[in-house]
């Protein structure tokens, strides 16, 4: 697993990305972001500043998708969870297989507990859990989006509310806010710069007070965050040990949270030219909760 990419001007960190996939997953949940991050690069022009590397995990050699596409594992669920600690991201695709493993209480809902016990244990690292589609439906049953906001897909809402209840029910009763929303971000970290005017990422305020997406702007920035002691204990004091937690709803709702995350991780440009060149139209989601790092 490399971890650097060399350059002229030195070593840029390649971010390290997780897909974990479930029998039945929506494939266009998995094709969709994982075209976003294979775009992306550090530096626009120059094709060896790539700033992601996928991995897929999934339970067995081979994983088929809701609508019959099969694909390869690059590393089964057992070594997912040895490994953990090496991933700055982590995505669950949703699709119609969620309801077996809702009901099973089966992978990848054990990762993703474990994902997110890891950020809390060890909140210095910057890290990132992130669903596509009702693949929020399973952050809800692991209980980790009590006191957070979230979404998943439109025709699922209810559902999504009737989880969470029950989540809070079995859990210290802090309810969720599921909102009607294309993505939605909690634990975001924005630079907000001397004029914020100028900032690509803060938007006006929505009349309920909420602010639209809000992320760090800079290459690599990421990285330098975790070096400086105050955003550790600004990090540390969020929910989650200041976990990045992104849901988005349907589809194209995905593609625009991947855009999300490509801007914040590498840049506001970066996430520009992905869009340009797949000749997307980049729609913004929501922000509750952030740092000014």
């Amino acid at each position: 697993m490399s971890a650097v990419e060399e350059t002229p001007d030195g070593p840029i960190e390649i971010i390290q990305v997780l897909f974990a996939l479930h029998p039945g997953f929506g494939a266009q949940e998995l094709c969709g972001p994982l075209e976003i991050l294979s775009k992306a690069l550090h530096k626009i022009h120059d094709p060896t500043t790539k700033a992601f590397e996928i991995t897929i995990a999934a339970p067995s050699a081979g994983v088929t998708s809701s609508s019959g596409l099969t694909i390869k594992a690059d590393i089964d669920l057992s070594t997912a969870h040895e490994d953990l600690s090496e991933y700055d991201v982590l995505i669950i695709p949703g699709g119609s297989g969620v309801d077996k493993v809702l009901s099973d209480t089966s992978e990848p809902l054990s990762l993703i507990t474990a994902f997110a016990k890891l950020q809390i244990s060890d909140p210095s690292k910057e890290r990132t859990l992130m669903s596509i589609g009702t693949g929020s439906l399973l952050f809800a049953q692991t209980g980790i989006l009590q006191g957070l906001a979230a979404t998943t897909h439109p025709d699922f809402y209810t559902k999504m509310e009737i989880i969470c209840k029950e989540a809070a029910r079995k859990g210290d009763l802090e309810q969720t806010d599921v909102m009607e929303e294309n993505y939605v971000v909690n634990n975001a970290r924005f630079e907000l710069g001397e004029k914020l005017e100028e900032n690509p990422f803060v938007y006006s305020k929505r009349p309920d007070g909420r602010r639209k997406s809000s992320a760090r702007k800079g290459s690599n920035a990421w990285k330098e965050s975790v070096k400086r002691r105050e955003s550790n204990a600004r990090r540390a004091s969020l929910r989650l040990g200041g976990l990045r937690l992104i849901t988005s709803g349907g589809i194209t709702s995905g593609l625009d949270a991947s855009l999300y995350l490509v801007a914040a991780m590498v840049s506001h440009e970066s996430a520009q030219e992905v869009a340009r060149v797949m000749q997307y139209t980049w729609n913004k989601g929501v922000t509750v909760e952030g740092i000014d790092v």
